[in-house]
């Protein structure tokens, strides 16, 4: 089913939503992935502890900058024929995976 107006109003309005959380949470990862100090005394496992925990802040922030990247591809192309469409098989994607990641470019079959 082709997506209509009411639907790609819908989900212009959760992209713009999930743009604004992850904006929000890259803010909060780029704090989290400041460099861990040499001469802190917090003792050589916490700072191991501290320098993994940054190390995966980093990954975060990475899989987040990367989203909003798609997320913002996603929102030029909303009023596109093709969006909503499998650039696989061309099918629709459903709505309800639109919903879950209105970044997604393919549909369920073909993204397995």
């Amino acid at each position: 089913m082709m997506l209509v107006p009411a639907d790609r109003d819908l989900l212009r309005k959760h992209i713009v939503d999930e743009m604004g959380k992850v904006r929000g949470d890259i803010v909060s990862l780029e704090q989290q992935t400041g460099p861990v100090e040499p001469d802190n005394a917090i003792g050589r496992i916490s700072r191991m502890d501290a320098i993994s925990s940054r190390k995966i802040s980093e990954a975060k922030l990475n899989d987040a900058k990367s989203r909003l990247v798609l997320l913002e591809h996603a929102l030029v192309k909303i009023d596109h024929p093709d969006f909503g469409l499998c650039v696989s098989c061309g099918d629709p994607i459903s709505l309800a995976r639109l919903k879950l990641m209105p970044e997604a470019r393919v549909c369920v079959d073909c993204a397995v």
